[in-house]
């Protein structure tokens, strides 16, 4: 295929067109959670809503707890020494923030840092679906105990857990499942570094892998009217 190529010029095209049209529905679900109020608290605390940045089109997306205070502050996630620690990673393995996506169970910060509570979980549970569904990503690394044990939906630790691979349904989309430790974790713990790193030098081979299969739409069934009776039937 040679430069200049229709084909080749029509696929670039396409692609674009597919990025920018990501960007925009992004955007609207962002603008629903910026004027969110679903746990009054947190609307009533938080500095911004920090719903999330990165690639829209990226393979490869990390999911941690909850904004903390400079991330609150920035509307960034990831924004403080542990965001540093991760573009650290990120570039021992040839990427770029701008080329992963990265966001929060929670888009908003809990007073003092505070764990999630279940009904914050549950209210926010559909934006972060939602950035599943429109990023398409290949593989998700959950980073800590937190968000490996929400988004597994089991209570098994990171301890135990990080750095095993599954293919797994979140949401609305099945991906290969990547647990690690938190970067915040290493920084207070400088022994976990050496183990954040080296599960950090298997994400190229899982994006190398191929993308796992999507499970089918669920069938509709629409219900029949009964010629007999006139009531609705499903026959």
């Amino acid at each position: 295929m040679v430069v200049g190529d229709p084909s080749r010029t029509a696929a670039i095209l396409a692609v674009m067109a597919g990025a920018a049209e990501r960007r925009e529905e992004l955007r609207a679900v962002f603008e629903q959670a910026r004027a969110c109020e679903r746990c009054p608290q947190l609307a009533g605390t938080r500095t911004t809503v920090v719903f999330g940045s990165g690639a829209v089109d990226a393979s490869l997306l990390f999911i941690g707890e909850a904004p903390g205070a400079h991330e609150d502050a920035t509307g960034i996630p990831f924004a403080g020494q542990a965001g540093k620690l991760l573009d650290t990673l990120l570039g021992e393995i040839g990427l770029r923030r701008r080329d992963v996506y990265v966001t929060n169970v929670l888009k908003c910060r809990p007073p003092g840092n505070r764990d999630p509570l279940p009904q914050e979980i549950a209210a926010c549970q559909e934006y972060l679906f939602r950035q599943l569904e429109l990023v398409e990503p290949r593989v998700v690394c959950t980073l800590g105990n937190f968000a490996t044990r929400l988004l597994r939906g089991e209570p098994a630790g990171i301890t135990r857990l990080h750095g095993r691979e599954e293919v797994r349904q979140i949401g609305p989309r099945v991906v290969r499942l990547y647990p690690l430790f938190h970067p915040a974790a290493a920084l207070y713990t400088p022994a976990l570094l050496a183990t954040l790193r080296a599960d950090f030098l298997r994400i190229p081979s899982l994006l190398a892998l191929p993308a796992p299969e999507q499970a089918p739409p669920p069938v509709e069934v629409e219900p029949v009217l009964a010629a007999d009776d006139g009531q609705l039937g499903l026959f």
